[in-house]
């Protein structure tokens, strides 16, 4: 009291501290509290200093002047509380503590200053007890406002965080003024913080000597959380944020179980749907931390209320978290370490649930089986013991089920549960296979799989795949006897005429089952492949019926299937690959479609590769000079033309080709690469087929020096492996190839060749690193295509050069993009290239699948898209409004495809400038250019609405005009914005509701179904617009 007196007993302040504090006090200003503890934080003044000049304010008789002092003094305090000494420190605290017996007007600025002591570094022992014991003794704290609540709370978890060991000194009182401080709150705000004190109390091992119960008290009142937030509430709190928060506190103990399980039975068993979820949710955490003793005497109830839940529920939601309740307590229940004389609760539950559920599997009508299949499987993925338990009690059950059962979906429907109890077996290891307990069920089970895999019924069928995949995956339970009835019967389905659905699952399931037992497939499946690829030859050169040609494709995607071992890929490739040379000899009448089937199913060997570098080489090194000897072959010139030939080179085919090659290269390492790159580069450039199968030509191969047409077409396969070969590899005759294919992108005749050397070239470029070398080759360029667009003959396939190095470049960010980009841009007013520039910006922004990817190492920079758009889309906009009136669609459709391409959030803040000229686009009669701008506006109707509606009158207009266009494509896209259109707000729409019902009668009768649909989906909402609830 003494020291409190000394603080009040104030001197007569004078000069402006004194004028600053009489205008917060008597002026009732805010401003000079922020100057006062300026004034402080520089040196102006002392905080005693501070004290003095409030001296006759903190002894007034007036409360509300006190309370003005002191709210003055606390501010300071909360601003320059880092300042304070430890004397001073002691005194405030004294001072403060006093002031809480003070006039309940006061009590708020009390707290305050309180909470700024609390962040005190020099705060010395002790003081901090004695701060909280003044507040519980003196504060009746569920009386003060919302945020004077809140202060307390936050001077309880600033001394929690910085002062725990004295206030675990407190013992059980601490705990007890807690709950006495919390008891009764209602505001969301503050229940945050205290829940979050209440599981630091708990989790930080605070003692809550007798007050358990209470403590359990005044936090379970809020449960279950009943909160919905006030709208636009500025705080953000959510429900979830309370019912987690709560949640972790009520399942942080297990001294909780006695008071909390009663409660979430009952919760679980109300009728209110948000209670049991949350129940059931809470269940769950509690298992995590609960044991077989606070469980004991509960589990007959919760197994009850679980069950009923399960069997009885309306909702998918609640059946799913009962489910997850149950594999939580039955996971509980085994981990629990056992004492030698206790009961094993877990055997006892489990014999529980399966008197409970067992006998629902045997109803002839079949009500509750899944929902009693569930609660045991769920119960079974809990623990391998759990598993061993039901499993080996339900599966003979269920087996005999199966063959009491006549009906397809029945037996469907036990083989499925089946399944389900194999997956669940699964997750768990067993060192010896003897051990697994479906090991003495496997006869059982594999003539089971082999009854549903000979069901006539699609259905079936499909189980029986899944259930054979499962039973393989787990070693031992497939005999070698088993393993060659398995893949006959993969091999039957994989060619089954009626569905699709069979031969796809069967081909799934003979990749995964190859990739286990390799030597069964090669002994048994591979063979018969091989076979059924001769058969398919013979009947190809007999030009057989389509059914035949069918099997002959379905062999060829079995055998790209099953290529998931090395070993087997060491035997389908050369069969793949033989089959290629048995069309190009001659000896199979075959079209394109044959050499394309074959390649792609050689890309998805190629992928499967992938993952096995070994394999991945073997693929390489066999497969690219293969398909490379073939081609070459195919272009030597002939003495009498050959069909057969001819399709090897068609473009197509080259395209097919190009992606097998690219998909076998881009996984190589750098030192594989290498050593590939030195045999086929010399190939194209030397004509050395030296490292070619079967290389002996009837003349040079020399695509680059005068080639045939045929040769040069050749230039795709190199592309496709040097612009797939990692960066850091060095590519031999750089300089002579770089120069060998710019000079052919500009030859005429052939634009398929042209094409791929400058894609080539670009691809080349992209990844060259910056320097001398790079320059060098980039002048090169530049001065091919201003020569070739100089020169009438060639302006065509130097555009097209222009077009892929401009790609090139504004992936890397290089800085001649720039200038590139410029030239493209105008060539956008050339009346004979003007059309093909517009659609060169879609090229620019899209991504390739053969040259220029990240799979193929290129340098694709993050953003390019973004950067473009703001380094060329005003000079566009500019080149629009200055351009003739004959080109300025070239100018609409270019700008159409960048914002097409574009990122949407990139685009919104752009759109109130952009919006008018894409509403021009749509008027433009290219139908190229109204579908990208329909494409582009559809998302932007619903992520911009209040830009949108401020031109409705021109959308309405312009996407009924468009919904009755020749292009199908352009008609579903704009009666795709006429639906997106009603997410405009409803009184901008109201007015054209009757104009728009009426017109959009006329494509309900479109002669295209897909019209027709969006039609009746876009009527139908214009129909609802403005109605109630709509």
């Amino acid at each position: 009291m003494a020291a409190a007196a000394a603080l009040e007993a104030a001197a007569s302040p004078t000069g402006a501290l004194w004028g600053l504090v009489q205008d917060f006090v008597m002026g009732q200003q805010e401003g000079p509290a922020d100057q006062v503890a300026a004034d402080v934080k520089s040196g102006s003044y002392t905080v005693l200093q501070v004290v003095e000049a409030l001296g006759s304010s903190l002894e007034n008789p007036e409360p509300r002047t006190r309370a003005r002092g002191i709210q003055l003094l606390s501010q300071v305090l909360l601003q320059c509380h880092s300042l304070l000494l430890e004397k001073e420190v002691v005194h405030l605290i004294l001072f403060y503590e006093n002031r809480l017996k003070d006039h309940h007007l006061v009590i708020p600025s009390v707290l305050q200053g309180l909470r700024a002591l609390s962040l005190c570094v020099a705060l010395p022992p002790g003081l901090a007890v004695s701060v909280l014991k003044a507040i519980f003794q003196e504060v009746h704290v569920q009386s003060l406002l919302q945020v004077d609540r809140h202060t307390v709370y936050s001077i309880i978890t600033n001394f929690m965080r910085t002062r725990e060991e004295e206030l675990k000194g407190l013992g059980a009182d601490f705990t007890f003024g807690f709950i006495q401080v919390m008891d009764g709150e209602k505001d969301p705000r503050n229940l945050l913080v205290a829940f979050r004190i209440v599981h630091d109390l708990i989790s930080r091992d605070y003692s809550l000597g007798p007050f358990v119960e209470e403590l359990f008290e005044v936090t379970s009142c809020y449960f279950p959380i009943d909160f919905t937030p006030p709208p636009n509430d500025p705080h953000g709190i959510q429900r979830e944020d309370l019912i987690l928060s709560l949640r972790a506190v009520l399942a942080s103990t297990p001294r909780f179980a006695e008071f909390l399980l009663p409660l979430l039975i009952e919760k679980v068993d109300s009728e209110i749907l948000s209670a049991k979820l949350d129940s059931l949710q809470t269940l769950n955490a509690c298992c995590a931390v609960y044991g077989q003793k606070e469980l004991k005497d509960f589990l007959p109830s919760l197994w009850a209320s679980i069950r009923r839940e399960v069997f009885q529920t309306a909702s998918e939601r609640v059946e799913t978290e009962g489910l997850a309740a149950l594999l939580s307590l039955t996971a509980c229940l085994s981990r629990s370490v056992l004492r030698a004389d206790a009961e094993d609760l877990l055997d006892s539950f489990l014999s529980n649930i399966l008197q409970d559920c067992r006998h629902h599997l045997c109803e002839p009508d079949m009500k509750l089986v899944w929902p009693s299949a569930k609660l045991l499987q769920a119960a079974a993925g809990a623990s391998a013991r759990a598993c061993d338990h039901i499993t080996s009690s339900v599966l003979p059950l269920l087996l005999d089920q199966f063959h009491k059962h006549s009906q397809s979906n029945q037996r469907r429907t036990i083989l499925e549960m089946i399944l389900g109890f194999l997956k669940l077996q699964q997750k768990w290891s067993y060192e010896d296979k003897d051990e697994n307990p479906l090991s003495g069920f496997k006869d059982q089970l594999c003539s089971l799989v082999f009854m549903a895999l000979t069901d006539p019924s699609i259905q079936p069928q499909l189980v029986g795949i899944r259930t054979l995949t499962v039973l393989g995956a787990q070693p031992g339970l497939l005999s070698t006897g088993d393993l060659e009835l398995a893949v006959g019967h993969l091999y039957r389905l994989s060619f089954l005429e009626e569905d699709s659905q069979s031969w796809v699952a069967a081909l799934e399931a003979s990749g995964a089952l190859a990739a286990l037992y390799p030597v069964a497939f090669s002994s048994h499946l591979i063979p018969k492949l091989a076979e059924e690829l001769r058969r398919g030859e013979s009947d190809l050169a007999r030009g057989d019926e389509p059914t035949k040609c069918s099997r002959h494709l379905r062999c060829l995607q079995a055998l790209s299937a099953v290529s998931t071992h090395p070993s087997i890929v060491k035997e389908t490739l050369p069969l793949l690959l033989q089959h290629l040379w048995q069309t190009n000899k001659g000896n199979v009448v075959a079209g394109s479609t044959e050499v394309i089937a074959v390649c792609q199913s050689l890309q998805r060997v190629a992928e499967k590769c992938q993952q096995d570098l070994e394999s991945y080489w073997y693929f390489h090194e066999t497969a690219v000079p293969c398909l490379l000897a073939l081609a070459v072959q195919a272009s030597m010139p002939e003495k009498e033309p050959s069909v057969l030939r001819k399709v090897l080179l068609e473009d197509e085919a080259l395209a097919a080709m190009v992606s097998v090659i690219g998909t076998a290269t881009t996984h190589l390492s750098p030192e594989l690469a290498a050593q590939s790159v030195t045999h086929i580069v010399p190939l194209f450039l030397d004509g050395n087929t030296s490292f070619l199968p079967e290389n002996s030509f009837p003349s040079r191969f020399q695509p680059f020096q005068d080639g045939s047409s045929g040769q040069r077409r050749l230039i795709a396969l190199l592309m496709a492996f040097v612009c797939s070969l990692p960066r850091n590899v060095e590519i031999p005759q750089l300089n002579q190839l770089m120069r060998e294919l710019l000079e052919l992108s500009c030859c005429r005749g052939c634009p398929f060749s042209s094409t791929a050397a400058a894609k080539c070239f670009a691809g080349l470029l992209n990844k060259h690193p910056a320097g001398q070398q790079l320059d060098e080759f980039l002048q090169l360029a530049v001065d091919t295509v201003e020569n070739g667009l100089g020169s009438k003959a060639s302006r065509s396939q130097a555009f097209t050069l222009l077009l892929w190095v401009t790609k090139a470049l504004v992936l890397r960010y290089h800085p001649l993009s720039s200038c590139l980009t410029a030239r493209l841009m105008g060539l956008l007013s050339d009346p004979e290239l003007g059309p093909a520039a517009a659609d060169g910006f879609s090229l620019l922004m899209s991504d390739c699948t053969d040259v220029l990817t990240r799979a193929g190492h290129a340098e694709v920079r993050i953003m390019f898209r973004q950067r473009f758009f703001t380094d060329n889309v005003p000079a566009l906009v500019q080149g629009f409004h200055a351009a003739a009136q004959d080109v300025k669609p070239n100018y609409l459709k270019g700008l159409s495809h960048v914002l097409n391409r574009l990122p949407k959030p990139v685009l919104l803040p752009e759109l109130p400038t952009l919006l008018s000229l894409l509403l021009e686009a749509l008027s433009c009669p290219d139908s190229v250019v109204q579908l990208s701008t329909l494409s582009c506006l559809q998302p932007l109707l619903l992520e911009a609405p209040q830009v949108m509606s401020l031109h409705v009158d021109t959308l309405v207009t312009k996407f009924l005009n468009l919904s009755s266009s020749p292009s199908m494509a352009v008609r579903i896209a704009a009666l795709q914005c006429m639906h997106a259109l009603t997410h405009l707000p409803t009184p901008v729409l109201l007015p054209y509701k009757p104009q728009v019902i009426r017109a959009l009668a006329k494509p309900l009768d479109d002669k295209k179904r897909l019209v027709r649909k969006e039609a009746v989906s876009a009527r139908g909402e214009w129909f609802l617009l403005g109605s109630p609830g709509s």
